[in-house]
């Protein structure tokens, strides 16, 4: 599949069959996520995979929607804030950029590997890091469900803003 390819075949999917997903596409999906390029290459992240029943229900408590239940498995992105790059000129901490990068990895290698994801952002992120004894400086910041599209769900494109709207030349500020 070219890149354009995949960029237009990835959706935010939200049902999964119970097929298994294979280990070695879950491998390409994780390797795909550690070459993701870091502020100063610092590589800020911990990849939590959860597959096993115990964890599933651990997780699933955390964002407790029954779409979210149907995935196979989940990575739990998480940022390390001790490893994170911080900009000298006003401490900005790089590890949501850093984090972003890598989970979008993850989703596009998701797609290319025939499977598909979901960025979920809005769980119980203390319960999150109870639950899997994450130490203060490893923040959850995304949890990503893996796994088949159920083929009988339909998948919509979601409408995007045009170009015009989205970009603009450097002059048109200089004005």
């Amino acid at each position: 599949m070219k890149f354009s390819e995949i960029l237009h075949a990835r959706h935010s999917i939200r049902c999964y069959t119970s097929q298994e997903v294979e280990a070695g596409k879950l491998d390409i999906i994780l390797e795909s996520a550690r070459l993701a390029p870091s502020a100063c290459n610092r590589q800020p992240w911990l990849f939590l995979v959860v597959k096993d029943t115990k964890n599933r229900e651990k997780l699933q408590a955390c964002y407790d929607r029954d779409w979210f239940k149907s995935a196979p498995v989940y990575i739990i992105a998480c940022a390390d804030h001790q490893q994170s790059w911080k900009r000298p000129s006003d401490g900005k901490d790089h590890a949501d950029i850093d984090l972003a990068i890598a989970v979008e990895h993850i989703c596009l290698a998701a797609t290319e590997q025939g499977l598909g994801t979901c960025w979920v952002c809005n769980f119980k992120v203390d319960l999150c890091k109870d639950s899997f004894q994450l130490p203060e400086h490893i923040e959850p910041v995304a949890i990503i469900p893996v796994g088949y599209l159920d083929p009988e769900c339909s998948v919509q494109d979601t409408p995007r803003k045009s170009r015009a709207e989205i970009v603009k030349e450097s002059d048109c500020f200089s004005q």
